[in-house]
Formats: structure tokens, C-alpha cells, sequence
């Protein structure tokens, strides 16, 4: 689909497609899954290859940013939160946390700046693209020209990946606040200890998709300044990316935090369930070293000599009895003293 735009006095203003071609005013060009009719289409109208979603999701920082034809080509992988499933009255299934939906996936998102057009190569509704527009409309984001649309929605990325981050930071305090505050009898404690140890692996997924989220769009903001130096753009664009970098740097340092936290609630995950184990077997061992003697008495009088002087005293078997239970209880009462159990 191709949505085009031009700036009216800092406002973004939607223009007819059927003025593609003509209207000279027309600075944005936006490319949602775009079929390849759609790319061939902008290719002769604008003079420049469009790049496919094959080419977007190679991993060489070659293929994501490069100059051609006096255009800059970047492409940023953004995180794009897929749809809950619907019930018939269109309801969202019992999703009330950020654990109830499923992982955001990778989807990569080309800019592509002209000396009078930006174009937007993406495959996914991104809810980044929709702020930008709400900014632009109430002159939020000072649109002027395609340099200023494309640090603007530039920042927006920025800020949703931000908004995302906030959310998993509030979740893996959450989850913390769980795995130490967890109490309860042994068998809930070990149910709630597997489902902790999921959550920690899914948030330390969300972790790393956003890490590589927030690397491709440093390299983005750091070549786009280097344009904006060659093109002579006006200062305030560059301060705006400057801001933006500094701005990425922060959420950068916030997501190496997070990832040594997810790592060490998955390591006193991990120590609190062998401890469990541990005080499990400690009860066995402790039972099974208890018991040797009163079997080591059994095992005496249940031997088949001929004589055995017990054998025919009568109290030969209520005392049997009683030295095994004084025999088990003694290792236990020391035991006890010793802290061992």
C-alpha cells in the first residue's frame, strides 16, 4: 500500500495517490508491505531502487546502510507486537499483562532519504508511525522537509522503544519482587519455581530483541549525522539528532542492566531450587542414616541361631522393640542439636 504526504506550514497533510507522479510537493512516501508493482512503480517515479523485504533483513551493516544514486538507504530493525487472538465479539482472550501476549517480532523498517523525498519501506502496522502523525498534525514535530520527517519518525521509533523498555523493566521488577517473596509448601513452591524460570527466559528474550533493536537504530542515528554534516542541514536537525543518540545511549545502558538482571534471577532461580533439592535429600540421608541401627537390631535378632538367649526370655521382644525405637531416636535428637535438618 502507498500513502504519500506533503508538508503544509509544519503540518504532515495525506495526499491523493492518484497525484503520485505529479504533485511536486509531495516529500513522503510510505510503503506498508508493498507489493512489487507498488516498488516498480516508486522506482521510475523517483529514480531510485527500492530495496525487498529480503534484502531489508540481511545481517551485513552493508546492506542496511549505504548511499546510492545521491540516496541514503538505512534500515533499522524495529519490534512490532503481534495481535492478540479474538473470540467472535472481537475481545482480546484474557490478555491483561505482558506476559499474557506473545513476544514482539523483528521487522525491519527501510528510510530512504532523497534530496526531496523520504520513503518508508515497511511491513508491519507500527505503532511508532502512527505517534509521528499525531505529532505532525498539531505541529508537534516541525515537518518542513524530508530531513525533518525522517528525525521525526526517527524519534518516535525511539520513543515506542522506550515505552517497551519501561514495560519489561516493570515486569522483571515484578517478577523479582515473585521469585524472593515466594512462599508455600515444597511441590507449589517447585510448580511456581519452573513457571519463574520461563518468565525469566522470556523476558531476557525480550531483553536481547530489544538490544539489537536499539544497536541497528545507533548505527542509523550516527550515519544519519554524518549525512546531515555532508548535506549542510540545518543545525537544529542535527542537534535533534544528537539529542536521539543520547537518548538511544541511555536506553542502551538501561537494557545491559536488564540483562544482568534477568541473569541473576535466573541464577537465584536456579540456587534456590537446588537448594530445595538439596534439603530434600539432606531429609533422606538424614532418615536413612537414623534408621541404620534399629535394622542393624532387626537384622541381629532375625538371624536363625540356635541359640540366642533372647529367644526364650520373655522380654526378649519388647526389649528388641525398645532398643530399635531408642536406637532411632537418639541420631535424630543429635542430629537435631547440630542443625543438620
Amino acid at each position: 500500500m502507498i500513502t504519500m504526504y506533503t508538508a503544509m506550514e509544519g503540518i504532515v497533510v495525506k495526499c491523493d495517490r492518484q497525484k503520485l507522479g505529479i504533485d511536486q510537493s509531495i516529500i513522503w512516501i510510505d510503503l506498508l508491505n508493498p507489493t512489487r508493482e507498488e516498488d516498480l512503480l516508486i522506482e521510475e517515479i523517483i529514480g531510485i531502487s527500492i530495496p525487498t523485504r529480503e534484502e531489508a533483513q540481511e545481517i551485513e551493516a552493508s546492506s542496511r546502510i549505504y548511499t546510492e544514486d545521491e540516496a541514503y538507504f538505512m534500515t533499522v530493525v524495529t519490534l512490532h507486537q503481534p495481535e492478540l487472538q479474538t473470540n467472535g465479539n472481537q475481545a482480546p482472550l484474557a490478555a491483561t499483562t505482558l506476559r499474557d501476549h506473545p513476544l514482539p517480532k523483528q521487522s525491519p523498517v527501510t528510510f530512504i532519504l532523497t534530496k526531496k523525498h523520504v520513503v518508508t519501506v515497511r511491513y508491519e502496522e507500527l505503532r511508532a508511525f502512527s505517534l509521528f502523525l499525531q505529532r505532525a498534525k498539531k505541529k508537534d514535530a516541525a515537518c518542513t522537509g524530508p530531513g525533518s520527517i525522517l528525525v521525526g519518525l526517527l524519534e518516535a521509533v525511539v520513543d515506542r522503544e522506550a515505552d517497551r523498555i519501561e514495560r519489561i523493566t516493570s515486569e522483571v521488577e515484578r517478577l523479582s519482587q515473585t521469585i524472593f517473596d515466594m512462599r508455600g509448601g515444597q511441590a507449589s513452591r517447585s510448580r511456581r519455581y519452573d513457571v519463574a524460570i520461563k518468565m525469566i527466559g522470556r523476558e531476557a528474550e525480550m531483553t536481547s530483541r530489544e538490544h539489537e533493536s536499539l544497536h541497528s537504530l545507533d548505527r542509523v542515528l550516527t550515519y544519519l549525522n554524518h549525512v546531515f554534516n555532508e548535506r549542510e542541514d540545518e543545525k537544529y536537525l542535527r542537534a535533534r539528532i544528537k539529542t536521539a543518540s543520547r537518548d538511544l545511549a541511555s536506553l542502551t545502558h538501561h537494557t545491559d542492566a536488564l540483562s544482568n538482571k534477568t541473569l541473576f534471577l535466573l541464577d537465584a532461580t536456579l540456587g534456590m531450587i537446588s537448594t530445595q533439592q538439596n534439603t530434600i535429600i539432606k531429609l533422606f540421608s538424614v532418615a536413612s542414616v537414623a534408621l541404620m541401627p534399629p535394622t542393624l537390631i532387626a537384622s541381629i535378632y532375625g538371624m536363625n541361631f540356635k541359640h540366642m538367649p533372647e529367644l526364650d526370655w520373655s522380654y526378649g521382644y519388647p526389649m528388641a522393640i525398645g532398643l530399635m525405637i531408642l536406637s532411632a531416636i537418639v541420631p535424630f535428637v543429635y542430629f537435631k542439636r547440630k542443625g543438620w535438618y
